[in-house]
């Protein structure tokens, strides 16, 4: 399990079904050249084909199952969410089927459902795990109450937990830093989930690490963004990368020891994200492109 957690970087594949099929060979192929060899999939991406193309992609290519982690999520279902045992059983063997491979490294529940019962999910873990399906179980946006509850029931370790998160969207840090301050920043819509987290040994997992809102558009190279994007391109020139690089560096700064999930379908742009698992940002570094991005400090 630590070989999981310690990757720092996660390749996305929610966009990859439109792709021609040599640019998602070029893809792949420069994630895995520049060690990014775990990759995120959910069984709703392209209605499944995202999946079904990955596999064909890295057969063609002959790359091997034990060269890759493989983590998929479930539960989103048209017009509902659904983290009913049989639901979970019957999605699992379909994204099996369409990755072509007997398990999981990762299955993570895709955004909470109202309706959950905890035991319901424990027997489909149980059944998961004892069938060799899924080797370890997470969640995603879910927060620490959620996440307790499961706990109460589920046998197995939650070990992940995706939350969005960016320079641009900080929310999970703001109200820590503006405790006992009648301020905005000092609102706390997530509940305390990175400081859980931290404390139960749950890895988060940063989606949309270049976005602002929620999928309102990038913030790097955004003329509504002057002075945080002179922060970054004077830290990238600092360090000889790309701005891509540095905003994933800022993520991975943090003593949480996050993981980062792009998304994007350029490889030249996997190669430049690739770049900030090679340096570290300062403490001086970090607080100028969160002071940048339009916090105040206490």
């Amino acid at each position: 399990m630590e070989k999981i957690k310690d990757k720092r970087i996660l390749l996305g594949c929610m966009r990859i079904s439109g792709m021609d099929p040599k640019e998602r060979e070029k893809l792949i192929g420069t994630a895995l050249d520049r060690g990014i060899n775990y990759f995120d999939h959910a069984d709703i991406y392209g209605g499944g084909v995202s999946e079904e193309v990955f596999a064909h992609t890295v057969k063609e290519m002959g790359v091997k199952r034990d060269e890759m982690i493989l983590q998929s999520k479930c539960g989103i279902r048209e017009g509902r969410f659904d983290f009913s045992r049989d639901y979970i059983l019957s999605s699992v063997d379909k994204i099996l089927s369409r990755l072509g491979t007997d398990y999981l490294d990762v299955l993570l529940l895709h955004r909470p459902d109202a309706l959950v019962e905890p035991q319901e999910v424990a027997e489909a873990f149980d059944r998961l795990e004892k069938e060799g399906k899924v080797l370890s179980f997470g969640v995603s946006n879910h927060n620490h109450y959620q996440i307790e509850l499961l706990r109460k029931y589920v046998r197995q370790d939650i070990l992940f937990n995706q939350l969005q998160f960016s320079i641009m969207h900080t929310g999970m840090i703001d109200a820590g830093l503006n405790v006992n301050l009648k301020v905005e920043n000092s609102v706390d819509h997530d509940g305390g989930i990175l400081d859980y987290c931290r404390l139960k040994d749950i890895t988060i997992q940063a989606w949309s690490p270049f976005q602002y809102g929620f999928f309102e558009g990038v913030f790097l190279n955004n003329g509504k963004f002057p002075e945080l994007n002179r922060a970054i391109k004077q830290i990238a020139d600092k360090y000889g990368v790309t701005d891509t690089a540095v905003a994933i560096a800022w993520i991975l700064r943090h003593p949480a020891r996050m993981q980062a999930v792009i998304g994007t379908t350029n490889a030249g742009r996997v190669a430049d994200i690739a770049a900030a698992t090679d340096f570290t940002l300062t403490r001086e570094e970090w607080y100028e492109i969160y002071r940048k991005a339009g916090n105040t400090l206490p």
